[in-house]
C-alpha cells in the first residue's frame, strides 16, 4: 500500500497569522483550492476552509480585513508522510474531512486531499469509501 508521501501535494500555498480573510479567499480562487493552511514559519497552526470563511466570517458579518486566525480551525486532524494511504482515507472518513495536512512534528510538509486518493489506482476503493462516508454527512 502506498504511503502518504508518495501521493501528497507538496506545493502547498499557505497564509500566515498576518493575512486576512480576503487574502485567504483570493489564494483559494487563484490556486483553485478549498483550504489554506495557516503557518507560522513552517509550523502549522491552523487551516482556513472556504466554509470557515462563510460560516465564521461572512455570516458573522466580519469584514474581509479580519485576521485569518479569527476564522481558522485550530483543532486539526493531521497525518504523517510515512502513514499509509489507507490510514489517510480512514481519518478523512472518520472526521468527515476532505483535506488532511501532512506534518512531520508540527512542520507542514504537504496536503493530502480526497482527490489525491482518487487518482491512485491502489486507493480508489478507499477514496470511494471515504467520499461516500463524508458525503453522507454534508
Amino acid at each position: 500500500m502506498p504511503k502518504v508521501k508518495e501521493m501528497m501535494t507538496t506545493e502547498v500555498e499557505c497564509c500566515t497569522p498576518l493575512d486576512n480573510m480576503y487574502e485567504a479567499a483570493v489564494k483559494m480562487r487563484d490556486y483553485n483550492v478549498g483550504a489554506i493552511p495557516i503557518t507560522d514559519g513552517n509550523r502549522l497552526i491552523g487551516i482556513v476552509t472556504d466554509r470557515d470563511l462563510v460560516v465564521r466570517g461572512i455570516a458573522e458579518k466580519k469584514p474581509g480585513s479580519t485576521a485569518v486566525t479569527e476564522v481558522m480551525s485550530e483543532q486539526l486532524v493531521t497525518i504523517s508522510p510515512d502513514a499509509s494511504v489507507t490510514e489517510a482515507a480512514r481519518l478523512m472518513a472518520k472526521h468527515q474531512i476532505r483535506r488532511l495536512p501532512v506534518v512531520e512534528g508540527d512542520t507542514l510538509v504537504g496536503m493530502m486531499s480526497l482527490g489525491d486518493l482518487a487518482i491512485h489506482e491502489a486507493s480508489d476503493e478507499k477514496a470511494g469509501e471515504a467520499l461516500t462516508e463524508i458525503s453522507q454527512y454534508h
